[in-house]
Order: structure tokens, then C-alpha cells, then sequence
């Protein structure tokens, strides 16, 4: 992995892919053992975690469904603050079990503003799954229930995660150089 420059930036390596498909499979098992025999609906957030959900519905070893659905709250390299949906849910998930899967809880605003709106639909449980979490970043308190890395409160780019959309195909995850 050598350093990528996006937009102007440079960037660093930071996760590998072998480093991150171990996680993932690791994350994997873990599902398929807590929900076997419950078929389970993960709701993948897209665009970011549509690399992440790939994966990891390909590692599990139990019957499970999933949907899609577009958050965004990110232009550049920071938050907007501003929760946008642009592709709703179409899956019934009342009274089932549901897996939230996202590419990065930083500040938790997105979750914390969709999960109210998940939990009006009344589903039997409701558990988050993500790739990577910041918690120097987090700012609305969030529950995660299966996580693969705990990072610094660094921009990073890779394996789903874009800068100005650009970035997303590295089957790495990179971090922004320190200037």
C-alpha cells in the first residue's frame, strides 16, 4: 500500500484488506452464532457500507435478508450536522429481528437521528454492526453490538468510505497525512 492522493489530499495507509477481511469474517461468525434460526434483516446504510455489507453477508452461515438505505451527512471531510434520507426502507420489519450495518460511527448523529424512526416500526430487536467506530468523535451516544476496528478521530478514506466521492473502490482503508 503506498500513499493516494484525492482531491488535493494525501492519504496514508492504515487498514489493510487481509487485516480487514479477517475482521469481517470474525464479525461474521459471531452474527451467525447469536442469531441462528431467527433470519435476521440487516439494513445496510448506504453508499458507504455497501463494501462492508458485501462481505460480511457473504462470510455468514445462517438463513438472513437484507435491505438498503440511503443517510448521508457528510460534504468533504466533515459532518454536516444534517441527517439527509435520499432511498427509504422497503422491508417490513415489524417484528423482526434487524442488523444495522454501517461503514463508520463517528459523531453518531446519523443513527441517532435514524433508530427512532427504525423503532416506531416496532421490530423484536434492533443491533448495530459497523466497520469502524471513532469514539473521540462520538457526540450522540450510540450503541454498538459487533464492531471491527475502534479508530482514531482521523479522516480515512477506502473500502466503501469516500472523500467527495472518490476513494470508495480501495480495498484498503486509508488515513489522511497529518499536514
Amino acid at each position: 500500500m503506498l500513499m493516494i492522493t484525492i482531491h488535493n489530499k494525501n492519504f496514508v495507509p492504515y487498514i489493510s484488506e487481509e487485516a480487514i477481511k479477517e475482521k469481517v469474517k470474525i464479525l461474521a461468525a459471531q452474527i451467525s452464532k447469536d442469531y441462528l434460526g431467527l433470519n435476521p434483516l440487516f439494513i445496510a446504510i448506504l453508499n458507504g457500507s455497501f463494501m462492508f455489507a458485501s462481505d460480511l453477508f457473504k462470510e455468514l452461515e445462517i438463513e438472513a435478508e437484507i435491505s438498503f438505505i440511503k443517510l448521508a451527512s457528510y460534504k468533504g471531510t466533515k459532518s454536516t450536522g444534517h441527517v439527509l434520507t435520499a432511498i427509504g426502507l422497503d422491508a417490513d420489519i415489524n417484528n423482526r429481528h434487524v442488523i444495522i450495518l454501517e461503514d463508520i460511527v463517528d459523531t453518531g448523529k446519523t443513527l441517532h437521528s435514524f433508530l427512532p424512526q427504525l423503532h416506531h416500526s416496532q421490530p423484536k430487536s434492533i443491533k448495530l454492526a459497523t466497520l469502524l467506530h471513532k469514539p473521540e468523535a462520538l457526540l450522540f451516544p450510540v450503541n454498538i453490538d459487533y464492531l471491527c476496528f475502534s479508530i482514531p478521530n482521523k479522516f480515512v478514506v477506502g473500502y466503501g468510505l469516500d472523500f467527495d466521492n472518490l476513494g470508495r473502490n480501495l480495498k484498503e482503508i486509508y488515513q489522511i497525512e497529518e499536514a
